[in-house]
């Protein structure tokens, strides 16, 4: 509980890095066909805190894209303030019978926009879950995750698939199946210790520097779904069959077999849009192959945002030395085992 008396609740959801089979949790393909993804939570975060007003206002800050709005409780607000709102509009809707509240609500997320991280759609799931407490809801996290998807993809209507609102709200290193029926199974993958402690020690990840908008190649890939374009289809069926390889490969402990899906799985996701490579990013990745990593590819939908590559961990620093010639950030990451939470803030917000 706040200082000042008035409820204070924070949240935080992980960010993912997507190892396999992203694309196939897309509509219309995962509708018609199901998909398959793996991914894993690591230790970079979406945050938000919700703040009690005594007035009938709302106050929504971006904090790392510097954007406040204050205003009545059914005005407009600007866009990069439509996830807050956006959430704000649902949970009052489906859980206060309509009857609205002033608050105020303060986010940020720990990378840049458009970074291939999910960081958006773990924004949505950590403002689900503060105010699931501070509404005193108690929501389960498959019900924060499909809450978190209808809202992004129905209610503001934004282009994306399923994965990254699960993996936000379950945590930990999962084999996610999307059925044709909207029912999503989280399998979390029984990987052996010490390849869990490799994987950690080999993954680099590389900041190209750009930001991308994934929405307009997800729009892309959904009209070539639609259009039963020959490339697009097979390029997902791959992605499909890639993750169920990947899921067994990490279960066996078979990193280089991890590390030739990833490449593998690079190869038919391009095949399902333009613009998921670049000359830029096609020069960094047959930079990082010859200089010997067993498997690198772009996380998320492509475009930009963070690479991740797969090298022997003694030559991790070298390997770090020749991408930072590219212009972009290097850095390391470590896996985060649980999904998003939520608790009463010890101190008042501005």
């Amino acid at each position: 509980m706040s200082g000042s008396g008035q409820r204070c609740v924070r949240a935080r959801a992980p960010l993912r890095l997507g190892f396999g089979g992203g694309g196939s949790d897309v509509s219309p393909y995962c509708d018609e066909h199901g998909g398959a993804v793996v991914n894993a939570t690591i230790d970079l975060f979406a945050h938000v805190t919700v703040q009690e007003r005594q007035d009938s206002r709302l106050k929504l800050t971006a904090a790392d894209r510097d954007q406040t709005w204050e205003g009545g409780l059914d005005e407009p607000v600007p866009e990069p303030l439509r996830l807050l709102k956006g959430v704000y509009d649902r949970m009052v809707r489906d859980f206060a019978g309509g009857r609205r509240f002033g608050l105020s609500m303060t986010s940020y997320a720990d990378c840049p926009p458009g970074s291939g991280l999910g960081s958006s759609s773990a924004l949505v799931v950590a403002i689900v879950q503060a105010m699931s407490r501070y509404m005193d809801l108690g929501l389960d996290p498959h019900t924060i995750a499909k809450l978190a998807f209808d809202i992004e993809r129905i209610d503001l209507g934004l282009a994306g698939g399923r994965q990254d609102q699960y993996a936000a709200a379950f945590g930990g290193l999962n084999f996610m199946r999307f059925h044709p029926s909207g029912a999503v199974q989280v399998e979390p993958i029984a990987a052996p210790a010490n390849f869990i402690r490799e994987l950690e020690a080999s993954l680099l990840l590389y900041f190209t520097g750009v930001s991308r908008d994934s929405a307009a190649i997800i729009e892309e890939q959904s009209k070539n779904m639609r259009a039963h374009a020959p490339g697009s289809i097979e390029g997902l069926d791959a992605l499909k069959a890639g993750a169920y390889q990947m899921r067994d490969a990490i279960r066996s402990g078979d990193f280089p077999g991890l590390g030739a899906l990833l490449d593998a799985g690079w190869a038919s996701k391009k095949r399902t849009a333009g613009g998921i490579s670049s000359s830029a990013i096609d020069e960094v990745l047959q930079a990082a192959k010859t200089f010997g990593v067993f498997g690198g590819k772009v996380s998320g939908a492509g475009g930009g945002g963070f690479m991740m590559f797969l090298v022997d961990p003694p030559r991790r620093e070298d390997l770090r030395r020749l991408l930072h010639g590219f212009g972009g950030v290097t850095s390391f990451a470590k896996f985060f085992a649980d999904g998003c939470e939520a608790w009463d803030g010890m101190t008042p917000s501005a």
